[in-house]
C-alpha cells in the first residue's frame, strides 16, 4: 500500500513541471495601479512637468542641451494671434486667476520678450517725442538732443524687472521646496503682465499731470492684480505660511517700478502742463514748460 502511494507521488512530481503556469502580477492590475497613483497631468499650475526649463515633450521637439538654441525653439513656436490674445487678456481682471490654465498652456517665451522689448521702445520713444515737441514749441530756439541715457535706463529697468525678478523668485521657491511652476511660466507671467504699460506710455504724452497719475495707477493696478492672482496661489501652496509674505516684497518692488516709470519717463510737459501735479521728493524743478523729466 505504501509502495503504491510512493509511485503516485512520483508520478505527480513528474507531471508537475509540465503543468506549471507562471502568472504575472505586473500586468494590467499593476499598470492600473500606477495610473491610479500617478494620473495624467492636466494643464495648469502644479500640473506641468517641473523640470528646470522644459517638459519632456518640448525637449524631444527642440533637442539639444539647454546651452543650444534648439533647446529654446519650442518656446518661440507660437503664432501672433495667440500672443496678442494672451496680451490683451491680461487687461481683463476676471481672467487673471485662471490665466495659466486657460490661456498660458503651454507657456511661451516669444510673447514676454516681445512685450518687454516693445515696452522699452514705447517708454523711450514717447518720452523723446513729448520732449522734442516741447523743445520745438519753446522760445529758446535751441535744437533738441535725444537723451539716449533714458534708453539705457529703460532697457535695464524693464529687463531686470521682467526677466530677473521672476527667475530669482523661481530659484527662491525651489530652494524653499515650492515647485508648483516652471521658470518658463514665471517669465511668461511677468512678461505678459507688463503689457498694460505699453498703452500708458503712449497716452502719457498728454500734458495733464493728474491724468498721467491716473494712467500710471491703472497700469499699476492691472499688472499688480494679474501678478498677485497668478503668484499668490503658488506661494499659498507652501507648507511654511511665512512664504506668503513674499507677495508683500513683490508688491513693494512693483510699486517702486511704477513710480520710477512716472518720474523718469512721464514727467515731461508739452508747452505748459495743464492742472496741478503731485509733488515728489527731490522734484525742485520750476513749474511750467519743461522739455525733459523734472528730475534732470
Amino acid at each position: 500500500m505504501a509502495y503504491v502511494q510512493v509511485e503516485a507521488d512520483d508520478q505527480r512530481l513528474e507531471e508537475g513541471p509540465e503543468g506549471l503556469q507562471f502568472k504575472s502580477f505586473l500586468g494590467a492590475d499593476a499598470s492600473g495601479t500606477r495610473n491610479a497613483s500617478n494620473p495624467p497631468r492636466s494643464a495648469g499650475v502644479g500640473n506641468a512637468d517641473r523640470r528646470y526649463l522644459a517638459d519632456e515633450a518640448n525637449q524631444q521637439k527642440g533637442g539639444g542641451g539647454f546651452w543650444t538654441l534648439d533647446y529654446y525653439q519650442p518656446y518661440f513656436d507660437v503664432d501672433t494671434q495667440t500672443v496678442l490674445k494672451r496680451c490683451y487678456t491680461t487687461l481683463i481682471p476676471t481672467a487673471a486667476p485662471t490665466y495659466i490654465s486657460t490661456h498660458l498652456n503651454p507657456a511661451d517665451l516669444y510673447g514676454p520678450f516681445w512685450t518687454l522689448t516693445t515696452l522699452i521702445f514705447a517708454l523711450f520713444l514717447s518720452s523723446s517725442l513729448g520732449a522734442s515737441i516741447a523743445k520745438y514749441l519753446s522760445t529758446d530756439g535751441k535744437p533738441y538732443d535725444y537723451n539716449f541715457q533714458l534708453l539705457s535706463i529703460a532697457v535695464t529697468m524693464v529687463y531686470a524687472y521682467g526677466l530677473g525678478i521672476p527667475v530669482l523668485l523661481w530659484v527662491a521657491l525651489r530652494y524653499l521646496g515650492v515647485g508648483e511652476w516652471s521658470v518658463v511660466e514665471a517669465i511668461a507671467i511677468w512678461g505678459y503682465a507688463q503689457f498694460a504699460w505699453i498703452p500708458v506710455a503712449v497716452l502719457c504724452v498728454i500734458p495733464v499731470p493728474i491724468m498721467r497719475w491716473v494712467l500710471v495707477a491703472a497700469a499699476f493696478g492691472l499688472s499688480g492684480w494679474f501678478l498677485a492672482a497668478n503668484i499668490y496661489p503658488i506661494l499659498a501652496s507652501a507648507e511654511a505660511k511665512a512664504t506668503r509674505l513674499i507677495i508683500l516684497i513683490l508688491a513693494a518692488i512693483h510699486l517702486g517700478v511704477a513710480i520710477s516709470f512716472k518720474v523718469l519717463f512721464f514727467s515731461y510737459y508739452v508747452v505748459d502742463k495743464i492742472g496741478a501735479d503731485i509733488p515728489l521728493p527731490g522734484s525742485d524743478a520750476p513749474e511750467g514748460n519743461s522739455t525733459m523729466p523734472r528730475w534732470f
